[in-house]
């Protein structure tokens, strides 16, 4: 049976924790920041830990399992 391949994609916008837990960053702080607000744009910055109902998919998607 071949290797599994890791999706590229989700290489790049996931990682992972020292708990196991899969960190993310947050949408809509990449264009049009001149509508949104200081308060907004710094919470954006912060990265947070992925959803469990997404969990089992993305690290499906790293080779995880």
């Amino acid at each position: 049976m071949p290797k599994m391949k890791t999706n590229s994609g989700a290489k790049k916008r996931f990682t992972l924790t020292g708990t196991g837990k899969i960190k993310r960053k947050h949408a809509y702080k990449s264009h049009i920041l001149t509508k949104k607000t200081k308060k907004q744009k710094r919470r954006l910055t912060h990265f947070s830990i992925l959803n469990k109902s997404n969990e089992t998919s993305v690290k499906e998607m790293l080779c995880m399992k």
